[in-house]
Order: C-alpha cells, then sequence, then structure tokens
C-alpha cells in the first residue's frame, strides 16, 4: 500500500466503553477518512468476551486493507494478534489512559495524528513477540512492571494519564525481589536476584521515557532488560541512569536473543504491551521476525517510530478541521 495505490478498505475496532462520546468520535472518524478520499470504514465493537481479534480477523476476512484499534492497550494487543502474518496493516487510535503502542509511534491520544499517520500511508514492517498463542508489539515483562500495572487505579488513570503508574510503581519499590533463572535462546542459564524482566520489542514506556535505546522493532532480536535494584537509592541512579542514557544504566543488564525463558521462584503478575495477563512462574517468549505491518509516522528505517509525529499531528488537525468544514 503506497500513496499512490487507490484509497484503502478499512475497519475499525472499537472498545465503546473507552469512547466517552461514541457517536461524536465515530462521526470524526468517518468524515475525517471521507475528507482523505478512503471508503466510509466498517465498525466492529469490542465485546468482555472478545476484546478484538476476533473482529479483527473478521475485518480481515472482509478485505480490510487497515485496521484502525480504538481503545487500550488490551485492545490494541488483541488486533495485534489478529493482524500478524496478513498483509493488512494496523493503525493506532489510542483511546485508553496509557497505551504503549502509540506512546512508541508519539500519537499519546491525539486522534487527529493516528488518523493523519494512516491517511499518509507510512508503513513499516515489524517483528513481534509471541507468548503462546498472543502477540505483542511492544515488551512482555514479569514481576515489577506488571505489579505496577496490577495496582494502578482506573480512576486515577482517568484523572491524570500516565503519571498514575508512578503511584502505583510507588508502593512496590521495596518488595523483596524474585529468584529467577532466565535463558537466552541455546545459552547457560543465567541466575538473578531481580524484580523486573522486561523482553521489549521497542523501548519506550509510559509517558514516552526510552527504557532501551538499541531496541530496534524489526531487526529480528529481543532485547532483555533485567532490572536488580534493591534499596530507594538504587532505583534512583537506574531512574536517573535512563534518563541520562550515557552509558550503561546502573542496576539493569540488557541481553539479545531471539527465544527467552524466565522462570521466577514463586508466581509473578505478567504483561504484555501494557496489558496484564494471568499471574505465573514463567515467562517463555520468541520472536516472529517482519510478521506485522504498522502504520507509522516516517516509513524509512528507523530505531524511533515517533519521528516526525509533531508535523504529522499538525495535518491530522488540519485533516479533521478539513472534515468538519465539509
Amino acid at each position: 500500500m503506497t500513496a499512490d495505490d487507490p484509497p484503502p478498505r478499512s475497519a475499525v475496532v472499537v472498545n465503546p466503553v473507552k469512547v466517552t462520546d461514541f457517536d461524536a468520535f465515530r462521526r470524526t472518524v468517518d468524515d475525517a477518512l471521507a475528507a482523505a478520499g478512503w471508503p466510509r470504514p466498517v465498525w466492529y465493537e469490542t465485546t468482555v468476551e472478545d476484546p478484538g481479534r476476533g473482529q479483527t480477523e473478521a475485518a480481515v476476512r472482509d478485505g480490510a486493507q487497515v485496521v484502525f484499534a480504538c481503545g487500550g492497550d488490551g485492545t490494541v494487543m488483541a488486533c495485534v494478534s489478529g493482524l500478524v502474518g496478513t498483509d493488512t496493516a494496523l493503525a493506532v487510535l489510542p483511546q485508553g489512559t496509557g497505551n504503549l503502542l502509540a506512546a512508541n509511534l508519539g500519537l499519546s491520544a491525539d486522534l487527529a495524528a493516528g488518523l493523519a499517520v494512516a491517511v499518509e500511508r507510512g508503513l513499516r514492517r515489524l517483528d513481534v513477540g509471541v507468548v503462546g498463542d498472543r502477540h505483542f508489539a511492544v515488551m512482555a515483562g514479569m514481576g515489577f512492571d506488571a505489579q505496577m500495572l496490577q495496582d494502578t487505579s482506573e480512576t486515577t488513570k482517568a484523572r491524570i494519564g500516565w503519571p498514575a503508574y508512578v503511584v502505583g510503581a510507588a508502593r512496590h519499590l521495596r518488595d523483596r525481589p524474585m529468584r529467577v533463572t532466565i535463558t537466552i535462546d541455546d545459552e547457560p542459564p543465567l541466575r538473578r536476584r531481580a524484580r523486573s524482566v522486561l523482553v521489549a520489542n521497542v523501548g519506550r514506556l509510559q509517558g514516552g521515557v526510552r527504557l532501551l535505546a538499541d531496541a530496534e522493532p524489526d531487526d529480528g532480536w529481543l532485547d532483555v532488560a533485567v532490572l536488580t535494584p534493591r534499596t530507594l537509592r538504587h532505583w534512583l541512579a537506574l531512574g536517573w541512569g535512563v534518563l541520562r542514557r550515557r552509558g550503561s544504566v546502573p542496576r539493569m543488564e540488557v541481553f539479545r536473543a531471539r527465544r527467552v525463558e524466565i522462570s521466577s521462584d514463586r508466581p509473578q503478575p505478567r504483561q504484555l504491551d501494557g496489558d496484564l495477563i494471568e499471574p505465573g512462574r514463567s515467562l517463555r517468549v520468541e520472536i516472529r521476525p517482519g510478521a506485522l505491518w504498522l502504520c507509522v509516522p516516517r516509513p524509512e528505517r528507523d530505531p524511533d517510530l515517533a519521528r516526525d509525529v509533531d508535523a504529522v499531528g499538525e495535518r491530522g488537525e488540519q485533516l479533521v478541521e478539513e472534515a468538519r468544514r465539509e
């Protein structure tokens, strides 16, 4: 799909719970796409029983060339799983209070920018991580990061946005570490006392913080970050090291893998792309190279998926305004 191709058929997979004014939201999306010359999209609503994967698969069967994922992390992750291995592209219209893939695209909750990214047809084929029958585009985690998500209230997120995760994190800074065994590809197992183990395809966290500066979304590798702080001073050193980005980060080891298995001495909370999955004592992740087409602000090869997003956002605002005038 290039800018010279005919306007593509599209579908919108939306979690209606995440949209404040559904009718206004739908009208904005329909009108903006019409102003860009696209056919009217087909709309699919998620349910408690199916958060988006079945709807996405149905959209692909019906000929959609672009699927817009509208919701929080769970909706986006379900859409990713429904699109893996197809030629249909994913576009993100974030509606949740925290969305990891949107953060890595620099989209925040900017509807106009998300629409413009799709309309301008910048595409990139991404690797995805595989955990059982689920897929993720950003990162999987076990330990502190998932505990933070679990203990961050929806009310606080709705009120203040991504800083709410800082509140959830503060409750667990002094928790005891987990004893983990980490097996990377066919290497001998590593044993650590860790607070969290993250397996990343892309390096940004909530709020745009780039945890893994060298993580590239299409290099065929996963970046494995093992966080080992034990005291408040360790946490401060780790955080400052991530923000400064000069050399190695204290209390963080980074490895590269195509396959990784993490085993803990006790059950741990776990997450995929910011969405909690059932707790467990292990997490096995594999890379599936080039499995997902993603609409991005810039199609060139660049480790930063958010490149040029500010300019795209301005053009998106113009698109929405044009649609409103019409």
